[in-house]
């Protein structure tokens, strides 16, 4: 005959609370329990029905399984993997293991002798924006941990071997049961490694490696932008006994330039000019990061803030034969420590202004009178 549910024998609801979970088993114990129903075995047997419930549904961890696979979860001789269960209870018992009895995976992961990979490093590269722009290859000083040559990365003593975990039998692991639960965990006794070194390498004292200082080559390549990450496989600490190396992550920064400042691809370069080039026009030699000089034609009446485009001057694009835009941007300077000579001239020139000669100034005077005729009208 089939179990009714839990959830119906208390009178319940899946969503109910502990509290409601509670107050329910206890009316329905009171109502039918043994001492109050004497002889009656239909009353015994719901008593006996409602504590199993109860007994399910108060614990969080079993009314979790039981939400999940019904009666399933609790049959007689059922376990991760065993009859009653699938692939997805024994994915769910492994969660709870983890939260409870720490990483169940770690210790299947390593490898056989205990080998782990190692860690990945990272290195932070500052380079200027020329090299950024031509690429280079660079040589790097990277303190990290090697293979122990003593002892080949074993971590044992030259002409000693490791011996086989006599506790978990060289897996690593450790099976328990726990009530319903079959629990397993990294073995205490070789912390996971399934092998015990007993007369371990005087070298690098067991581990397998040493640090040392490695000289490493660094290909950059043209047109790299600033936090660019250049991974070298391989190239990071060596693993524990003779375990697979980590990766070596190099983070690009690229110095302020003094003259460019760049956006992607772009670059911009801010030139100041005389008044007189300004005003009369004038030619500019502008050096680009490519050593070349590009001659820049500065018509007459130039202000400042006018931008001139130079196409494909820019930095080169990565991984591309393409190239940015150089822009100049002119600012008009203007003058001083003037001799009284300068000062005359200037006052001269002034005289001889128009609205012809400073359009834009001239402008703004007509439009600050008519504001102010515009105020005293509406007053």
């Amino acid at each position: 005959m089939a179990k009714r549910d839990y959830y119906e024998a208390l009178g319940l609801s899946r969503g109910a609370g502990d509290a409601e979970i509670k107050a329910a088993f206890r009316k329905l114990a009171m109502q039918c329990h043994p001492d109050r129903n004497p002889g009656d075995v239909q009353a015994e047997a719901q008593f006996k029905e409602i504590n199993e419930a109860y007994e399910i549904l108060k614990d969080p961890q079993k009314r979790g399984a039981y939400d999940r696979f019904g009666h399933a979860a609790f049959e007689q001789g059922a376990g991760p993997g065993g009859p009653g269960f699938g692939n997805d209870f024994s994915d769910f018992m492994t969660d709870i293991f983890d939260t409870f009895f720490g990483d169940t995976r770690g210790a299947r992961q390593r490898g056989a002798g205990g080998r782990e990979r190692g860690a990945d490093m990272r290195y932070n590269l500052e380079i200027s924006l020329e090299d950024a722009f031509s690429g280079k290859e660079e040589t790097i000083e990277v303190p990290s941990s090697i293979v122990c040559e003593a002892c080949g990365g074993s971590g044992a003593k030259p002409g000693s071997k490791p011996r086989q975990c006599p506790t978990c039998g060289g897996a690593g692991r450790v099976r328990a049961q726990q009530g319903f639960f079959a629990i397993e965990r990294t073995c205490p006794t070789c912390q996971g490694r399934g092998q015990i070194i007993e007369d371990p390498c005087g070298v690098c004292s067991g581990t397998g490696r040493v640090t040392r200082t490695r000289s490493l080559s660094v290909n950059i390549p043209p047109g790299v932008e600033d936090g660019t990450r250049i991974r070298l496989t391989g190239e990071g600490e060596a693993g524990l006994r003779g375990g697979p190396p980590g990766d070596l992550y190099i983070f690009l920064s690229v110095r302020p330039h003094e003259l460019y400042q760049r956006d992607g691809a772009d670059l911009f370069c801010r030139v100041p000019i005389s008044m007189v080039t300004a005003a009369l026009g004038g030619a500019l030699d502008v050096p680009t990061l490519g050593g070349q000089e590009v001659r820049v034609q500065v018509p007459e009446g130039t202000q400042t803030g006018k931008q001139f485009r130079l196409r494909s001057k820019g930095m080169p694009v990565l991984r591309s034969r393409d190239f940015g835009d150089l822009y100049i941007q002119v600012v008009v300077e203007t003058p001083q420590n003037l001799t009284r000579r300068q000062r005359e001239l200037l006052a001269e020139f002034d005289k001889e202004s128009s609205r012809d000669t400073h359009p834009e100034s001239a402008g703004f005077l007509a439009r600050v009178k008519d504001f102010f005729e515009g105020l005293g009208g509406a007053s």
